[in-house]
């Protein structure tokens, strides 16, 4: 599979993975801050949390969760009770000031307030500042002691086992932005995961489906060393919280940009509407746009004995699936019924009208598009299989062997479940995002008669013992020097011999 000529390459930072490199003296001043600052940090920051429970706890007692009432006097005490305390915990835990830019706009002129970049946990400063409503998991909610604050701030939270939680997600935002001020703020955080700050990745439309004026509010940690990021990959999160209280301070901006008023093509449509917001905050953070979400995230990470090694190919080729709807049928059911129809092709390549009527879909310029990225002899023609191997790659990326399995059934001999060695490279190759794979070496070097063929439970069982092939041949591939398969033969059928 190749990558698109129409638009560019997303290559760059992984936004999902975060790599912390320490210097000598910052190692030594994290060891001496470990045993002196650290433990007194912590207990500070404990003790105002659970000081802080009970003012929350009592004023949740008899609250509707649909219904706002009037803020009675002890209620608002509360409330200024649990800013000063919250406030000083963040201080205790180095946040000693807090730099703020521009204006927060009223609840009756603003109803949605859109954070980004989201990177941390840290994140929640600005929330416990202004005590504005969030959208987040309902399991949060059973979270000691910081479940309760978390509820006292009555989020719209989000029930992950309910099939239609995003669509009712979606009318309880929608309703309280239009309640007119009656509801406190609801601060959005559209990127709908953590990443590293190293650029914006695409929004999601919840914020932007109401069609009313949004407040962009940029966040920045302009810290030498960045201890606070905590992402997919990367230090965990007992690790950021300690690395954090070893560090002397640790600054913070947050910067409310002018109001954004969507236009009437905006209105009905929340996509360009947010496209539009990421690149205005995009611009104020001088970061670059990311054509990456949250669901890319496992493309971008996968693991296993056949991890993507390359994944620009096929994040390009899931943008382009999602924006066709293909992602959202891609069940294992579909994939299986996909893979039975394009072994009845029997290789045959398909045009893009042929490939169009395969999808029973119109042929339009995405899927133009999506047809180029398979076009590997540049005849405006496909094998329609690549194309399922990709789809099941993107769908489930930590599934590689699921996705092989699938791949065999589609080239596979009837009479014995065989594939060729050219058969078997181009699967890989779409796999694992790399231009060519030549597997020669490997069937040399296994004990087989028939050194041009491979059945499923014979390569599923050399990957077994031998885990790395892959990375190994990949490295190899980049980095030349003498390379076996792992077998007692080397790629070249010789016996390996040491130099």
């Amino acid at each position: 599979m190749k990558s698109s000529n129409s638009r560019p390459s997303r290559v760059g930072r992984n936004p999902f993975v975060h790599k912390l490199k320490f210097t000598m003296s910052e190692k030594i001043k994290i060891g001496l801050m470990s045993i002196t600052v650290f433990p007194v940090r912590l207990l500070l920051v404990s003790f105002l949390m659970l000081l802080a429970w009970p003012f929350a706890f009592a004023a949740s007692l008899g609250r509707s969760e649909i219904v706002m009432e009037p803020q009675s006097w002890w209620r608002r005490f509360i409330d200024v009770c649990l800013r000063v305390i919250m406030r000083a915990m963040w201080f205790c835990g180095g946040f000693h000031w807090i730099k703020v830019k521009g204006e927060r706009a009223a609840p009756s002129e603003v109803p949605i307030l859109t954070v980004a970049p989201h990177s941390s946990y840290f994140d929640a400063i600005p929330v416990t500042m202004t005590m504005c409503s969030i959208v987040t998991k309902l399991e949060s909610r059973s979270i000691p002691v910081w479940g309760t604050l978390i509820s006292y701030i009555r989020p719209v939270f989000v029930f992950r086992s309910d099939q239609h939680s995003r669509r009712k997600t979606v009318e309880e935002i929608k309703r309280r932005a239009r309640s007119e001020g009656e509801w406190p703020q609801i601060m959005i955080f559209p990127e709908g995961t953590c990443t590293n700050r190293s650029g914006l990745i695409l929004f999601k439309a919840g914020a932007f489906i109401p069609g009313l004026p949004v407040q962009p509010v940029v966040l920045r940690y302009p810290n030498e060393l960045d201890t606070v990021t905590w992402t997919w990959q990367g230090p965990g999160a007992f690790k950021i919280l300690w690395l954090t209280l070893c560090q002397p301070h640790n600054p913070m901006e947050i910067e409310y940009l002018p109001i954004y008023t969507p236009s009437d093509e905006e209105k009905q449509n929340p996509a360009l509407f947010a496209n539009n917001v990421r690149k205005l905050m995009a611009k104020a953070l001088e970061v670059p746009l990311t054509d990456l979400s949250f669901d890319d995230r496992e493309i971008s990470l996968s693991k296993g004995p056949l991890a993507i090694y390359d994944s620009s190919s096929l994040l390009e080729f899931n943008l382009l699936a999602r924006r066709l709807g293909l992602r959202a049928g891609a069940t294992e059911e579909a994939l299986e019924e996909q893979a039975r129809r394009a072994r009845k092709q029997q290789g045959e390549r398909l045009s893009l009208e042929d490939f169009a009527q395969f999808l029973n879909l119109p042929v339009t310029d995405t899927l133009t598009q999506v047809h180029s990225l398979f076009d590997k002899n540049e005849d405006e023609r496909i094998d329609v299989r690549h194309y399922v191997i990709a789809l099941s790659t993107v769908h489930r990326p930590s599934e590689s062997m699921k996705t092989l399995k699938l791949a065999f059934k589609m080239y596979e001999k009837e009479d014995n479940g065989e594939v060729r060695e050219e058969d078997l490279a181009a699967i890989l190759e779409i796999m694992l995002g790399v231009k060519e794979v030549d597997l020669s070496g490997l069937f040399l070097s296994l004990d087989n008669d028939d050194q041009e063929t491979m059945t499923y439970d014979e390569f599923h069982h050399f990957l077994e013992h031998h885990p790395y092939f892959i990375a190994q041949y990949l490295d190899f591939k980049n980095h030349p020097r003498k390379f076996c398969c792992g077998q007692k033969k080397s790629c070249n059928g010789q016996n390996n011999k040491d130099d």
